[in-house]
């Protein structure tokens, strides 16, 4: 990346220990970090400095990260944002791609893999991940989203899903598939 550019960030973490090892990763890349632990954090940062990257968390504690990709890309069209996720479906991507994100990677997510998104050009493609999630993985993914989502009500959960509630509860008993 050329030096001469801006290359303030602001990652956007209410998971302390993560934040500050990325911070520190993309500091080692060049960038000139700024962390924040959530919605209003973030909102107060970008109001008197908007950066010209950013890494967002999607769920925050105060928050959901889409409100900070669309706060970012109002005070600075040209900023390049990334949402990070754990919980990661196709229209909470679509919705980040729509304010302003340039991508939406899966938590934990590699920093040269963010270092690469963040200086990818906008007319160039993102390469398929070297190891995607299995169909199994997904599956459970999403069905632990759904589980949060419904806070953690088996019962609203299975309803949601049209699973057998058993089903559901022998599956949320197992663990995560790889």
């Amino acid at each position: 990346m050329d030096t001469s550019e801006d290359m303030s960030l602001l990652i956007v973490d209410d998971d302390k220990p993560f934040q500050q090892r990325l911070a520190r990763a993309m500091e080692k890349r060049g960038f000139a970090t700024e962390t924040a632990d959530g919605l209003k954090d973030a909102a107060a940062k970008i109001a008197v400095n908007p950066p010209a990257f950013a890494i967002v968390d999607m769920r925050l504690e105060d928050g959901n990260g889409l409100d900070v990709i669309q706060q970012i890309h109002e005070k600075r069209p040209d900023s390049r944002a990334i949402i990070l996720t754990g919980y990661g479906n196709i229209a909470t991507a679509v919705t980040a791609v729509k304010l302003g994100a340039i991508d939406y990677l899966a938590k934990p997510a590699d920093p040269d893999d963010i270092a690469a998104a963040l200086a990818r050009k906008p007319e160039d493609k993102a390469s398929p991940p070297e190891n995607p999630m299995s169909a199994d993985r997904v599956r459970w993914e999403h069905i632990q989203r759904v589980y949060e989502l419904c806070e953690r009500n088996v019962s609203e959960t299975a309803r949601r899903l049209n699973m057998h509630r058993r089903t559901l509860q022998r599956i949320l008993a197992k663990r995560a598939p790889r």
